[in-house]
């Protein structure tokens, strides 16, 4: 049964998480239900928001600063999340406070110290392995981001933009007698051939599905040169 100060420790992984309450109520309901009964306090609640790339845990830090200014036990609403997270488990390790989780009541500092090794080792493991296939694709002649060693000239350049240039040249040639047609049906303002020209299936210039009034400006533009 629960009896004194307690500080309560939530943690979600994402600002979108924290910002939309996704997990902390979870976490504050099997807090809540792990302490019903008894005589007990909830001082304070920390709340941590945390990216994947980060390491420091300053909400952690104030709870554990809270727990020895309020001599109140620190609660945890669910330690396997943090099982693998070598980082927070060697903080709590050292916290030198009393606390206890709500998901393993029966976990203590020796328990979270085997979590942490366990979890480091883990780390190390995973980045280790991470290292050798990069070694290893390297061996085999795979480039690896970054740079390729290869800068386009101006000339390479000017010749790309001289094909598509005749692409785009091309393709106003095909639509001339599609427009045509549609004029002499009545159709003439840009606005209209563009929606005549989207129903029929007539891709753009670049390949798109749908017509603009701007594109078909300039398709006429072209045919009037």
């Amino acid at each position: 049964m629960a009896t004194g100060n307690h500080v309560v420790y939530l943690r979600v992984s994402t600002d979108r998480q924290g910002a939309s309450g996704l997990g902390i109520e979870a976490q504050r309901q099997a807090v809540a239900e792990f302490l019903n009964g008894g005589k007990w306090k909830v001082v304070k609640e920390f709340v941590e928001v945390e990216s994947g790339g980060r390491d420091d845990r300053p909400e952690l830090a104030k709870a554990i600063e809270a727990c020895r200014a309020y001599g109140a036990r620190l609660v945890i609403a669910k330690l396997d999340r943090l099982s693998r997270d070598a980082h927070f488990l060697l903080g709590l390790d050292k916290a030198g406070v009393d606390f206890v989780a709500a998901d393993m009541p029966n976990a203590n500092r020796l328990t979270v110290g085997i979590m942490a090794m366990v979890a480091e080792e883990e780390r190390r493991m995973i980045s280790a392995r991470t290292k050798a296939a990069l070694q290893a694709a390297k061996a085999r002649g795979t480039k690896l981001g970054g740079y390729r060693g290869h800068m386009p000239t101006e000339e390479m350049r000017e010749a790309a933009a001289e094909a598509l240039r005749q692409r785009t040249a091309g393709k106003v040639d095909s639509l001339s007698p599609i427009i045509a047609e549609l004029r002499a049906a009545g159709i003439t303002s840009a606005t209209g051939l563009a929606k005549a020209l989207t129903e029929r299936g007539v891709p753009t210039a670049r390949g798109g599905s749908s017509w603009s009034t701007v594109q078909v400006q300039r398709v006429l533009a072209r045919l009037l040169v």
